[in-house]
């Protein structure tokens, strides 16, 4: 795996990024054992301190993790990030290993989830509540990370619809097969754009991610 650690979890450097790659199912399947999940929870925190360091931050000023089970989505099904206190956000019973607070906490600026078989971008989001850099520019310096999953390069499971009613957080929902092309352009600016496969290669979602701040 890239960067200093083999199994799991692991992160490295990506010109003006840190990349962070964790694992949500070590939350569902504690027959494996819950020290799996706090040796990666405390993996995590100590990566995080050292990649929000005035030192690395000044070099590499974006923070993006990327694991398979979203904290938000509005899937019709009964998957975990349909709920409103779901397990890979708020962690085990009693709140222990709670992802989205410690990621909130290091100014993550983006999470890229999978899992569910279809596109949804989300405005910044924390504990439910919207946070736009402002109304005019949401994604113009947001006090919250960005949330984007990215399930529908498609399976024989087919694609996954959407619940009918709309979530104050969610932005755009896509339910065409496609893929995701990300696009770190320099230290203040992130293009991300939706690719519809069923439209002959439409670009169906297309966003710049700006931390612009000095």
């Amino acid at each position: 795996m890239p960067g200093n650690t083999d199994g799991l979890w692991y992160s490295w450097d990506l010109g003006p990024a840190h990349i962070i790659s964790f694992s949500t199912e070590v939350y569902f399947y504690l027959k494996y054992g819950r020290e799996l999940v706090a040796q990666q929870y405390q993996w995590l925190q100590k990566d995080l301190q050292e990649a929000s360091s005035w030192t690395h931050r000044s070099e590499r000023p974006w923070i993006i993790t990327m694991a398979h089970r979203p904290m938000y989505c509005t899937n019709f099904d009964r998957d975990d990030c349909v709920k409103r206190d779901s397990t890979v956000r708020t962690g085990l019973p009693g709140g222990q290993y709670a992802l989205e607070d410690l990621f909130y906490k290091y100014g993550v600026d983006l999470e890229i989830w999978a899992h569910e078989h279809s596109y949804e971008r989300m405005w910044p989001v924390y504990n439910s509540t919207v946070y736009k850099g402002s109304p005019q520019a949401p994604y113009t310096n947001p006090p919250a990370p960005v949330h984007i999953t990215t399930g529908s390069a498609g399976c024989r499971e087919r694609l996954d619809p959407f619940f009918p009613l709309h979530r104050e957080w969610s932005a755009v929902r896509i339910e065409d097969y496609g893929y995701t092309r990300i696009h770190i352009a320099n230290k203040t600016h992130i293009h991300i754009q939706q690719v519809s496969d069923d439209r002959d290669g439409e670009i169906v979602d297309d966003i710049w991610l700006i931390k612009d701040k000095r």
